[in-house]
């Protein structure tokens, strides 16, 4: 379906909240029902209330679009609290204006398709590592053991092999500090000074003061055996980040390296654990659909594993792995502030006001997807749809602010769901897993399978 880019803004008042709090309890109780209702009772450009802050909810994509296209000029990323600062300090997601451009400048050639290619083999062999532990009729926790492959990866790919028994540390504090994220937007922490202490805040610390002796440690002894010459040529992001110069020849500082090795690992991470966890799922919940993936993997890989020459060749896996971002894309909003001058859809936003998209809504919206609760990956067929256009389709992000890992995290998904598939098939237990809205979108409760060697196509 084309959808018009000549739509005029038009908001309309959303619920009236509660003194002081506004819309805070509705939203931190559900906020997917939450944005859902707001569009489908009120319409596609909503106003509310995040406590005191003034808020404006779009969800008609052609608004979307105008809006993340504006990124920089007129509208800026919102800050979304003070545990998203501390752990991610001044990387390319919280910079601004011409430092944000410098450093994406930087970072962006570490994840460009040519180090992606590089990476496709760390990517299959953290998965058959995995995989090979598995053993017909095993009983496993999904996300956990998405989890160990995918902190295996961005580890080796972040690192290299320097993190050796630690990585397990690493990965253990950034979990927690994650959800420590999530949790903060949900609540009246959010509103919280910088300095009142509280429970969740020491724990957040304490977490974060173990990132940083390790990923300091890492950089500190890199940086040096660097400046003495010592320092072999390596692929990791970490030697990419850290020989990276600017156009006047500059490099990042070490705290610099820092804050975007932390949102390497953490975006990495999260988000390929969170949409590998949901894919499983869903396959188990479509038969159908599986059937048409083990036929593909057997035709195109037959008995070995998957490379980066097969990815293109992959394509129902890749379309596997695109519908289960669209039903469940782990970033499922994108909170955005007006700068002075700001419009969208010719109407004058204040300067200051919170902008609100969310990729959970506009994915799951009748009027761009038939049927949108079904998981369908031939909807992606020929990448021919309209539905990859006008922002109906953006689990990374649109427009200037593109999520930098968006090819390594396409890829790596569907390498690793390629190596596990071809080997095995996972029977997640009946019943349905609730997502929950925290800093991504993750099951509510631990999605539980029990291990089937994959049964070969009928023919």
């Amino acid at each position: 379906m084309t959808v018009s880019t000549e739509i005029e803004l038009r908001p309309v008042p959303g619920p009236r909240g509660l003194p002081l709090l506004g819309n805070l309890p509705a939203f931190g109780k559900d906020p997917l029902s939450f944005f859902s209702s707001l569009r489908d009772e009120y319409g596609d450009a909503v106003t509310w209330s995040l406590g005191s802050r003034p808020a404006l909810f779009v969800a008609h994509p052609a608004h979307i679009a105008e809006l993340m296209a504006e990124v920089e000029h007129t509208f800026e990323p919102g800050d979304v609290g003070w545990t998203f600062a501390k752990v991610c300090g001044e990387s390319i997601l919280r910079s601004r204006g011409a430092q944000w451009r410098r450093k994406r400048a930087m970072v962006q050639p570490t994840v460009r398709p040519k180090q992606v290619r590089g990476y496709a083999t760390t990517m299959v062999e953290c998965a058959q590592q995995r995989g090979n532990g598995w053993r017909e009729g095993g009983r496993i926790d999904v996300g956990r053991e998405m989890e160990r492959i995918t902190q295996r990866i961005v580890s080796r790919t972040l690192f290299g092999n320097d993190l050796g028994a630690r990585a397990d540390v690493l990965g253990e504090s950034l979990s927690a500090i994650e959800w420590e994220m999530g949790a903060e937007v949900r609540s009246l922490r959010l509103f919280l000074p910088p300095w009142v202490p509280s429970a969740a805040r020491r724990r957040l610390l304490a977490e974060l003061a173990v990132v940083d002796e390790e990923v300091g440690r890492l950089v500190r002894t890199r940086r040096q055996a660097m400046d003495r010459g010592e320092e072999r040529e390596r692929e990791d992001l970490l030697s990419r980040l850290l020989a990276a110069r600017d156009g006047q020849g500059q490099r990042l500082s070490s705290k610099e390296v820092r804050d975007e090795a932390v949102t390497l690992w953490i975006a990495g991470n999260g988000t390929s654990t969170t949409a590998l966890t949901w894919t499983w799922y869903l396959l188990a919940r479509n038969p159908g659909a599986r059937t048409k993936l083990t036929a593909e993997l057997q035709r195109v890989l037959g008995d070995r594993s998957p490379s980066f020459e097969d990815y293109e060749s992959l394509t129902y896996t890749r379309q596997v792995i695109k519908e289960s971002l669209r039903l469940y894309p782990p970033a499922w909003v994108i909170p955005l502030r007006a700068k002075a001058g700001a419009r969208l859809g010719g109407h004058a936003i204040r300067a200051g006001d919170a902008v609100w998209c969310s990729q959970w809504v506009t994915h799951r919206d009748p009027r761009w997807f038939t049927d949108p609760l079904a998981f369908r990956p031939e909807r992606w067929d020929g990448e021919s749809t309209a539905n990859t256009s006008w922002q109906t389709w953006f689990p990374f992000g649109t427009g200037p602010r593109t999520c930098v890992g968006a090819r390594f995290a396409q890829v790596e998904t569907a390498l690793v769901l390629a190596t596990l598939a071809r080997r095995w098939h996972l029977e997640v237990d009946p019943g349905e897993v609730v997502p929950q809205a925290v800093q991504l979108l993750q099951p509510s409760t631990p999605v539980r399978a029990t291990v089937r060697a994959a049964a070969p196509p009928s023919t």
